[in-house]
């Protein structure tokens, strides 16, 4: 008899195998049982009769095995047309591992305190199980992409001496004699990456200690940071366009029930999966708020309330591009049409979920990066490294960051980020 998991139940129709499982509820009737069953890998039904066990096990399945109980079962696997996995497990013996009563999280409404509160038992439910299937995924088919591209994945330090991007809003650590600092980004160490292996990407866990609460922010939270040697920003936008259709396609294509249980249709996905995506530039941006009554004038940057409105204008995510220089960061170029402003776009995705990406061609002048440091107070003790960039050798790049828990919150349509990530830190909760 082989051990098999419940993913591979399609493989074992008419066999009788063995599965480690957890129960999740149960319902009986009469001399049937009903156990619902997960193992980590899926959800499904375990069905015992009166008739097909010994007494002690049957009592065992109607009334000692309680929520979360953990046990073999042994059984043959059915189909089952009235679920959606499609297969069952007729049990014909159960051996209890693990028992487990008085489980705090019941099959009932809770509060979303409290089961923040039990976050390490929470995850086993079927909606965060979903969600977390759909994160890993993701982060599967990022690295299958920019592998097919060209990239080389590439790892940037968490602990800085500096802030990337001049910010105060930072975790600030002992190190040894002097302060060292949680980054808020792998974006400066991706550029010289790029220097040197000409298409770079960076996958890790960054830092904001911005005292925010919406539901768009996390003081820890997962960046995808390609940079690209050679690049211009047209190029730059292409490349975005053509990473976030590729996930979406890669879920429709491996997540369909995930995403079910999460409340997605897939159909509602493929729309985002055909480019180009449109293109606005600020000042149209601009104008298209004041015609629909926005209070907005240029030289503002966009909150949630702009980035929905403008959103809402597609059915598709959008690149709002060249901002004033005043609202964006120091390594961006002037734009040559427009002095007041930089080279760069942000991603906005429809659905009222705004930025998902913030992207830039990157300043490659040795004279015009120096100033712009000196301008922006950045010591050339904590940036020379950087300024060597561009003296020697420098060329043409551009890059961008895709904050991961905003574009899982859009494509699996969550209220607020804090669910696409296992264990969320925020304002107010650094536990479990």
């Amino acid at each position: 008899m082989e051990t098999i998991t419940i993913s591979q139940s399609p493989q074992h129709v008419g066999e009788t195998v063995r599965i480690g499982v957890w129960l999740t509820d149960k319902r009986s009737s009469g001399k049937i049982a009903f156990l619902q069953l997960r193992d980590g890998t899926g959800f499904f039904q375990g069905i015992i009769r009166k008739n097909n066990v010994d007494e002690e096990t049957f009592e065992l399945a109607k009334h000692d095995l309680h929520q979360e109980t953990s046990f073999y079962v042994t059984g043959e696997i059915a189909e089952d047309k009235r679920s959606k996995f499609g297969y069952e497990i007729h049990i014909t013996d159960i051996d209890v591992v693990g028992t487990s009563d008085d489980y705090p999280i019941g099959n009932k409404e809770h509060g979303i305190d409290f089961l923040l509160d039990h976050r390490h038992l929470w995850l086993r439910s079927r909606k965060p199980w979903a969600l977390m299937r759909i994160r890993s995924r993701v982060k599967l088919a990022t690295m299958e992409f920019f592998n097919k591209h060209g990239f080389t994945q590439f790892d940037a330090p968490i602990l800085t001496g500096s802030a990337p991007e001049g910010t105060t809003e930072l975790f600030e650590t002992d190190y040894f004699d002097q302060s060292a600092y949680l980054s808020q980004s792998g974006q400066l160490y991706g550029e010289a990456g790029a220097m040197a292996l000409g298409r770079i990407y960076t996958m890790g866990p960054t830092f904001r200690a911005e005292k925010s609460k919406t539901r768009r922010h996390l003081m820890e939270f997962w960046m995808i940071e390609p940079e690209m040697a050679w690049m211009h920003e047209d190029e730059n936008e292409e490349i975005q366009e053509q990473y976030v259709a590729y996930l979406i396609q890669d879920l429709i294509d491996h997540c369909p029930l995930e995403l079910e249980m999460v409340g997605r249709s897939v159909e509602s996905l493929k729309p985002f999966t055909e480019l180009p995506y449109p293109r606005v530039t600020y000042k149209e941006a601009i104008k298209m708020l004041q015609d629909g009554g926005l209070d907005v004038k240029y030289g503002d940057d966009f909150g949630s309330p702009e980035e929905t409105y403008l959103a809402d204008q597609f059915k598709k995510p959008v690149f709002i591009k060249n901002y004033p220089k005043e609202i964006k960061a120091f390594y961006m170029p002037t734009n040559p049409e427009d002095d007041r402003e930089v080279i760069c776009a942000d991603l906005l995705a429809p659905e009222g979920y705004g930025e998902i990406i913030g992207g830039s061609e990157r300043a490659y002048d040795y004279e015009y990066i120096t100033s712009k440091l000196e301008e922006n107070g950045l010591s050339k003790e904590n940036y020379g490294w950087y300024d060597d960039l561009r003296k020697y050798g420098s060329v043409p790049h551009s890059g961008f960051g895709m904050g991961l828990e905003r574009f899982l919150a859009w494509v699996t349509l969550q209220d607020h980020i804090r669910e696409n990530i296992p264990f969320p830190r925020m304002l107010n909760r650094l536990n479990p």
